[in-house]
């Protein structure tokens, strides 16, 4: 499996926000994470991840009779970088678009289901269009890809919880000149 198929499932999407930050888990942790996906998708999928070298197994214990697997996200995995997105065609492009829209509805479904409180978590789903020429694109895209660097270095830690941030980027319209 190439990794634009790895990585652009919706199911393996959210497994691996899961297990973004550092974070060690297990089959059974991931199941809690994601209550609406079944317990024979989430084995599926970690194995999947697991033999494409996205997870590593960190640990492994008896429980009940059975080998508990902790797993934990790999640093050096397979990422879809600019050399993958120049050669994706239109199709790949909808589809990854897709998968990452279908992760967002699935993963704030989850969240709405948590109990939570949206102004107190400050949620946000803005969106503004901004007219920017292509170096003010790339200025903007450099400052945004900076800061969210900033935020992922942090790992797991007291008052700390995850926040999935999704930057989505794309002219609405061909240019006027």
């Amino acid at each position: 499996m190439d990794t634009l198929q790895l990585v652009t499932h919706p199911v393996r999407m959210r497994i691996l926000h899961a297990m973004a930050g550092g974070e060690e888990r297990t089959i059974t942790e991931l199941c809690d994470r994601l209550p609406e996906v079944s317990q024979a998708s989430i084995y599926r999928h970690v194995a999947v991840l697991a033999d494409a070298g996205m997870l590593d197994i960190v640990g492994e214990r008896r429980v009940r009779g059975a080998v508990e697997r902790r797993y934990r996200l790999r640093a050096e995995r397979p990422v879809i970088g600019r050399a993958l997105a120049a050669a994706m065609s239109l199709d790949d492009h909808r589809s990854g678009f897709a998968a990452a829209m279908a992760t967002l509805v699935a993963e704030f479904n989850a969240y709405l289901g948590s109990g939570p409180e949206p102004v107190q978590d400050s949620v946000g789903y803005r969106q503004a269009v901004v007219w920017l020429n292509r170096r003010e694109v790339v200025d903007l895209m450099s400052q945004l890809r900076n800061l969210i660097t900033v935020g992922m270095e942090n790992g797991p830690g007291r008052g700390r919880r995850p926040y999935l941030f999704s930057p989505i980027v794309f002219p609405v319209q061909q240019p006027s000149d």
